[in-house]
């Protein structure tokens, strides 16, 4: 095997010098704009990793809250979480339906994102369809408290959706959608899909638009109608969008949300609404176990980059576009 000379090495690293320092001088403008949100991130994102410390630690006595000087017990509290009768089956309960609404999430969003993309781009009326857009995108700006505050008026039992449904002989009798079990992570994927749907279309909308014309100009003289261009052309055009934006959704799976399931999931319902967030929020400011809490919050961040490794890897595999 052959060595590389040591002259060739040294004018190599040289010449990569100048030219990240070309860069650096050429893009200096983009790489000032980058400063606030590199800050904001490290200041928000990392620096709370600081706290992860505490899940190492037992809070359990009133000293220890008093004081600060919790002793180090190791991985007790993650042990704690897996064995404690009370708390694992609590905990547990909050993995299964973090999970299930961010399934439920992720399968709605998806599909009515890409389906509302679709629509709008087959459109030929500019008017409309950026009244449309303006219409569905509008939401997001909203607090979810103003939004689950209009689910409670629509789904109440004598709100408009029972009414409606009475009047249409659909139903004999109201329908409690906010105290049955059955309808709660049904009602968080609706309410999401109303208040997200249209902001998450901007970015399908965007790759929609820098597919060749050519290829739809192509696909008519072929003889391909406007559902066979969707499918053949469309479609295919925003693969790679959709393989990121998926790879970076399964990284989220652990994040099934916490103002709608706390806002709606009181009483009868708390079994199916209650998330690790929640769990987290409990035993950190109620029973006042900052260890557990913070062991809980420390196991879904890790369970959420293992689900983001996995899914970028199995996208490589596939001779996919990847993140990293």
């Amino acid at each position: 095997m052959t060595s590389v000379p040591q002259s060739v090495n040294r004018s190599i690293q040289p010449a990569r010098k100048s030219r990240l320092s070309k860069i650096l001088g050429s893009q200096w403008q983009l790489m000032l704009m980058s400063v606030p949100m590199l800050l904001y991130v490290l200041l928000f994102n990392y620096a709370p990793m600081w706290g992860w410390l505490e899940a190492f630690k037992d809070y359990s006595s009133k000293s220890a809250l008093a004081t600060g000087n919790a002793p180090w017990i190791g991985l007790d509290n993650f042990r704690f979480l897996f064995t404690d009768p009370l708390v694992k089956d609590d905990f547990l309960l909050s993995i299964r339906n973090t999970l299930a609404m961010s399934v439920i999430n992720l399968v709605f969003g998806t599909v009515s994102a890409i389906l509302l993309a679709v629509l709008l781009n087959e459109l030929r009326s500019k008017v409309f369809k950026r009244t449309v857009q303006t219409v569905t995108y509008l939401p997001h700006f909203l607090s979810m408290i103003v939004v689950v505050s209009i689910a409670q008026n629509i789904f109440a039992t004598n709100g408009p959706l029972n009414n409606f449904l009475m009047s249409m002989n659909l139903v004999k009798t109201e329908v409690f959608w906010l105290g049955d079990k059955k309808y709660f992570w049904w009602l968080v994927g609706i309410i999401n899909v109303w208040k997200e749907v249209g902001w998450n279309t901007i970015i399908y909308i965007s790759a929609m638009t820098s597919i060749d014309p050519c290829l739809y100009e192509a696909a008519a003289i072929d003889g391909a109608g406007r559902f066979q261009r969707i499918l053949h052309v469309t479609l295919p055009g925003i693969k790679s969008t959709f393989v990121i934006l998926l790879i970076m959704n399964i990284g989220h799976l652990m994040e099934a949300g916490f103002e709608i399931q706390y806002l709606l999931g009181r009483g009868v319902v708390y079994d199916v609404a209650s998330t690790i967030d929640i769990f987290v929020l409990k035993y950190g400011t109620e029973k006042l176990d900052i260890g557990v809490a913070t062991a809980a919050g420390m196991f879904k961040s890790v369970v959420a980059i293992i689900l983001l490794i996995i899914a970028n890897m199995t996208a490589k595999a596939l001779d996919e576009d990847t993140l990293i």
